[in-house]
């Protein structure tokens, strides 16, 4: 029997897989990115489905197989999709899109998390400026995580508005650091 791991994660992506199963991306706290398969996921009244939508926040049980993770068990904790506006939902979408683009295979980083984990909890508390700001301050921070930009750091949670030269300085750096990963 294989062991079980729990552990809280933020759904990021699910893909269609075959005519039942899903691959879902799961930005979890303990193990960083993982992609787990979960089999039965589209069938109508599937018990899985409400806890694994994208932007969910739940508590996941895990079997590592010889053919990669599986998906056992989820319990809904918070929908951060029901949360945001479709604006916000759209700024973290663009966050979780370039964590997909540049992390392969797994990332065994539980800070990625918690880099997303907070900029989803501050978005909606910001005006249209300082969500911009820490759109662009998330990317640069998780960039720096995975080694693609080796800058100063703006300090962590000050989120306010940019001026026009510091917005145009941080965005050339997220693009270099795009660039860099070759991607």
């Amino acid at each position: 029997m294989r062991h079980k791991y729990a552990t809280t994660a933020l759904v990021l992506a699910r893909t269609p897989l075959k005519e039942s199963a899903a691959l879902v991306t799961l930005l979890t706290e303990e193990f960083g990115l993982v992609r787990a398969r979960a089999e039965g996921l589209r069938k109508p009244g599937a018990k899985l489905a409400h806890a694994l939508q994208t932007l969910d926040r739940c508590e996941v049980t895990l079997v590592r197989g010889k053919e990669g993770w599986r998906l056992s068990g989820a319990i809904l904790e918070d929908s951060w999709f029901k949360r945001l506006t479709r604006a916000e939902r759209l700024r973290a979408g663009r966050v979780a899109g370039l964590l997909l683009r540049m992390v392969h295979g797994e990332a065994n980083d539980p800070s990625l998390f918690v880099l997303y984990t907070e900029f989803l909890e501050v978005l909606p508390g910001l005006s249209e400026e300082a969500q911009d700001a820490a759109e662009i301050m998330t990317a640069l921070r998780i960039l720096s995580v995975l080694g693609l930009d080796i800058g100063v750091l703006p300090q962590v949670g000050s989120y306010e508005p940019l001026l026009p030269d510091q917005r145009r300085m941080l965005v050339m750096r997220v693009n270099r650091g795009i660039a860099a990963s070759g991607l």
